[in-house]
């Protein structure tokens, strides 16, 4: 099978929360003011990867959040 430069363009494996992580990447980035990720790349190098690295720990913050609220509300079902 032939590889297409459109191929190359997609990721090789996407974990299912991949959508959310990115939906809470740009929540963040929109709480600092800015209305996309491609927005970054105006900004200096440090700054915008400053940026990326803050959003990420929000990102990674929130989707712990969830699992956890997931794991409780499971364990709360078996138990009852």
């Amino acid at each position: 099978m032939k590889s297409t430069t459109q191929d190359k363009d997609k990721p090789k494996f996407e974990s299912p929360q991949a959508p959310l992580e990115s939906m809470f990447i740009d929540e963040y980035l929109k709480g600092k003011g800015y209305s996309s990720i491609k927005e970054l790349c105006h900004l200096p190098e440090d700054e915008a990867k400053q940026l990326m690295i803050d959003a990420c720990k929000f990102a990674s913050g929130r989707l712990a959040e969830i699992e956890s609220r997931a794991g409780f509300q499971q364990k709360i079902h078996y138990e009852g």
